[in-house]
This record gives C-alpha cells, structure tokens and sequence, in this order.
C-alpha cells in the first residue's frame, strides 16, 4: 500500500467497546419492538408483565410481585404492561410508573420511577424515580401514596 491509499476498512459503533449501546441496552430496545408490535389487550399485559416478574432473580421477583400486588389495589384502572422489558402500569397507551430489576442492567440496586404522565409535578423540581434496595412496609406506603398521586 502506498503513502496515498487508505485502508478501506471502516470503523463502526460496533467496533468500539468504549461507544454504543451495551448488550442489556440492545435486548431491552429488541423487547420493546415486541411490545409494540403485540400491542396486546389489558389481560395480554398483565400475562406478560406477570412472566417477566417469574424470571426475575428471588430478590428482584419479591420487590416486583409486592408492587404489582400494591399499584392493582392503589391504582386499579392503570393497565400492567411490560415497556422495554420491565413491569409498567399505563394509563392511556402511555406509561405512567415502572419498576426496573437490578437484574436488568447489573445494577446495585432496582429502582421504582414515573414517567411523565404520572401528575407528581411539585413546583420546579420533584424526584421521578426511587432506588430501592429491600421494599418495607414504610416504602410501600410512600410508594402507595405517590401512586394514588401520579393517577390523580
């Protein structure tokens, strides 16, 4: 190869370990296209959603059960669905508050979040998602009352 040539190989995203979407991130977007595409009815999700928290690791599972048990009670009329791979509960089409295993990208802990639909606007700056490490009666009670509050 002279000085003048250049190596036709190209570099991609692909090729870099430093850029890009991790493993984890790939499998969730691939489970939202299914998502979508099912566009499954209430009981559909909620089947889905129920599957999804049995393959979960004990720790996970646990949490994930409990809330599912205290957003039906709380919140009856948001529709369980799975978004990205993970239990949600919508309202509309549109996703009001989701649980994320730790499980699901390594993490040290799940986490309980709202997206923005859920009405818990509180002046300039309010939190939108919760780490949780173990789920006791007191954070189930908070988590009930922000609920009732994202549905309101």
């Amino acid at each position: 190869m002279t000085d003048t040539q250049k190596s036709a190989k190209r570099t991609t995203v692909a090729d870099s370990t430093s850029a890009g979407f991790s493993a984890e991130e790939r499998a969730a977007m691939r489970e939202r296209a299914r998502e979508l595409k099912a566009a499954s009815s209430k009981a559909d999700g909620e089947r889905d959603l129920l599957e999804k928290i049995a393959e979960m690791p004990e720790s996970d599972r646990v949490m994930a059960e409990r809330l599912h048990a205290l957003i039906k009670a709380t919140a009856p009329d948001l529709a369980p669905k799975t978004w990205y791979g993970m239990p949600a509960y919508a309202r509309d089409g549109k996703v009001v508050c989701f649980f994320k295993a730790a499980s699901k990208f390594d993490s040290r802990y799940a986490t309980f979040g709202f997206e923005e639909d859920a009405h818990l606007d509180d002046g300039a700056m309010w939190p939108t998602s919760f780490a949780l490490k173990e789920l006791t009666p007191a954070d189930e009670a908070r988590i009930g009352a922000l609920v009732k509050k994202a549905v309101s």
